[in-house]
C-alpha cells in the first residue's frame, strides 16, 4: 500500500500569490467587482499553452485578468488565508508564498501597505493553520531593474525568518524579457539583508539562461531551473554552488516546456545529485496542486516512497524555514516513512 501523500510533511517553496487562488475565489471577486473573465479560467480544464511568444501570451493575458479581482485588503488577506490552508490540507508545513506587491498597491494606499498586508495575513494564516507562511517578495522582468532595487529594499526593511516576515527576493514573469545582469545590484541588497536569492529562470529557456542567471544574481533556489539537465556542464555548476531547483511538474506541460510529465526530467535531477524541491507554481490555472506534483513523481516517475520522502526532506532544508520548524518537519517525514 503506498502512504498517503497529504500526510508526508513538506515546504512549499514555489507558489505565486494570484496564481495560489481557488477557482471559486476568483469567480466570487470576479462577481463582486463586476468584472467579466475569460471562461478558461473559470472552467474545469488545466490552462495548456505551447511554449512560445503566442503561448505565453494567453498565459500572461489569462494570469493578469485573474490578478485584476483582486482590488481590496480583504480580497488579499483572503487569498493568503486560503492558500495557506489548502496547503495544510495537503501536509505542507512550510510555504514560501510570492508576491509583487505593486499589483496590488493602487487599492490599498501603495506598494508598501501592499507587503504588509501580505506579511500580517501571512502571520495570522500561520497562527489559524499550523503552516509556517514565510514570503517571497518578486520583482518583474518586465519592469525596469530600478524598480527591482525599490523592492528589494521593502523586502529587506522585513526580512527574518519566522511567519509573516519576508525570506527571501525574486524575479519573475517572461525569463526571455530584460537582461539579467541589470538586475543584480537588486538582488545584491537583498543578499546583503539576509534574504535568499530566488529568482526563476531555466524554463522557457535552455540552460545558456541558467548559466546566465546562476552567474548574475548567485542565487541560493531557482525557480524551475530543468532546463539545466540539457547541459552536463551546467547541471554541475548548479550543484557545485548548492543551488536548490523548484521544480514544477504540471506547470512545464502545461506551458508547454515539455509535452508530457514524463518528459520531465525529473528523476535525471534527482540522481545527478541536483537538490530539487516540487512546487505547483499557479494551481489557478493549471489545476494542479502541491501533491500531485508528488503524485506525478510516483505514477510518471515511479519514485518509491522513499525517494518521495527524500524529496519532501530537500523541500525543508532549501527552505527559510526557522531550525525548529524544520527539525520537527523532518522528524514528521521520518515518522511517514516509518513502518
Amino acid at each position: 500500500m503506498s502512504r498517503d501523500l497529504a500526510l508526508l510533511p513538506k515546504a512549499h517553496l514555489h507558489l505565486h500569490f494570484t496564481g495560489s487562488m481557488r477557482v471559486s475565489t476568483l469567480a466570487d471577486l470576479a462577481t463582486t467587482h463586476g468584472i467579466r473573465l475569460p471562461s478558461a479560467l473559470l472552467d474545469a480544464d488545466p490552462l495548456h499553452v505551447p511554449a512560445d511568444e503566442r503561448g505565453w501570451f494567453r498565459f500572461q493575458r489569462l494570469y493578469d485578468a485573474a490578478r485584476a479581482c483582486v482590488r481590496s485588503e480583504a480580497n488579499m488577506r483572503r487569498i493568503v488565508a486560503e492558500a495557506a490552508q489548502d496547503d495544510a490540507a495537503e501536509g505542507s508545513g512550510r510555504l514560501e508564498i510570492q508576491v509583487d506587491p505593486t499589483s496590488y498597491a493602487p487599492f490599498v494606499g501603495g506598494v508598501t501597505p501592499a507587503l504588509e498586508i501580505v506579511l500580517d495575513a501571512a502571520r495570522l494564516a500561520s497562527q489559524d493553520t499550523g503552516v509556517d507562511v514565510g514570503v517571497i517578495v518578486a520583482a518583474s522582468r518586465m519592469r525596469h531593474p530600478l524598480e527591482a532595487r525599490t523592492l528589494a529594499r521593502l523586502a529587506a526593511h522585513h526580512a527574518g525568518d519566522g511567519p509573516g516576515q519576508v525570506v527571501g527576493f525574486g524575479l519573475s514573469n517572461d525569463e526571455r524579457r530584460g537582461e539579467t545582469a541589470e538586475f543584480a545590484p537588486a538582488f545584491a541588497i537583498a543578499r546583503r539583508a539576509g534574504l535568499a536569492s530566488v529568482p526563476h529562470g531555466g524554463e522557457l529557456l535552455g540552460p545558456a539562461h541558467v548559466e546566465d542567471v546562476v552567474g548574475h544574481l548567485r542565487p541560493d533556489r531557482l525557480g524551475h531551473g530543468v532546463r539545466s539537465a540539457e547541459d552536463p556542464r551546467v547541471l554541475d555548476r548548479v550543484i557545485d554552488e548548492g543551488v536548490a531547483l523548484e521544480v514544477c511538474p504540471a506547470s512545464n506541460v502545461s506551458l508547454g516546456v515539455y509535452a508530457s510529465a514524463d518528459d520531465v526530467p525529473l528523476r535525471a535531477l534527482v540522481e545527478s545529485g541536483a537538490t530539487v524541491a516540487l512546487g505547483a507554481d499557479d494551481p489557478l490555472l493549471f489545476h494542479s496542486r502541491l501533491v500531485d506534483q508528488y503524485a506525478i513523481a510516483r505514477d510518471v516517475h515511479g519514485f518509491s516512497d522513499a525517494e518521495l520522502a527524500e524529496l519532501a526532506r530537500a523541500s525543508i532544508r532549501a527552505s527559510r524555514a526557522a531550525d525548529d520548524v524544520r527539525a520537527r518537519l523532518l522528524a514528521g517525514v521520518d515518522a511517514w516513512l516509518a513502518p
